[in-house]
């Protein structure tokens, strides 16, 4: 069987680290962009937040294996982390694309994510010409970029939600 509680708080942890991914790397390309170029910001920050995503992500999962927990929790981990990986990752990314959004500009100028976009290919590709025929391509890419940022937005607001009905206070008693 598998402690379902370590996977609630494994689960937590890789909301929070989307979200953190997603908003360290946004900063970061604002702050940069007041010194140089969205996409020279953005080819310095992406590559050492995917790295840092990926190196929290495999220290989780690492810290899983080495607890005292069943192998049905630990295989439980390893397949969630195998199915959020490519979801944990676009979200420093999303932050570049949502930036270059709001700023006017192609994000496809930028070399880090030109080589994220081609290093998902590598994988999305293979997959979707195994089983959907290689012309559709192009919707499986849109569908990875509608899937992981659903992800991100779930994760968002799982992770926002506690402190929101904090802020808003408990419900007024009512006279009956």
């Amino acid at each position: 069987m598998f402690d379902i509680g370590h996977l609630k708080q494994r689960f937590s942890q890789y909301a929070a680290l989307w979200v953190a991914g997603f908003l360290i790397s946004g900063a970061a390309i604002l702050i940069g962009m007041l010194f140089m170029d969205l996409m020279a910001a953005a080819d310095l920050v992406l590559p050492v937040l995917l790295a840092l995503v990926a190196l929290i992500l495999g220290v989780g999962v690492v810290a899983s294996f080495l607890s005292n927990r069943t192998l049905g929790t630990k295989l439980a981990v390893l397949s969630a982390a195998v199915l959020l990986v490519l979801p944990l990752l676009w979200s420093p990314v999303s932050a570049a694309v949502v930036i270059a959004f709001f700023a006017d500009r192609s994000i496809e100028y930028s070399v880090a994510y030109a080589d994220f976009q081609i290093a998902i290919a590598s994988v999305l590709y293979p997959l979707s010409e195994l089983f959907l025929g290689g012309a559709v391509f192009s919707a499986v890419w849109a569908g990875f970029q509608f899937f992981a940022s659903l992800v991100g937005v779930i994760s968002a607001v799982a992770r926002a939600w506690p402190y929101i009905r904090r802020i808003l206070g408990p419900e007024p008693a009512t006279d009956s």
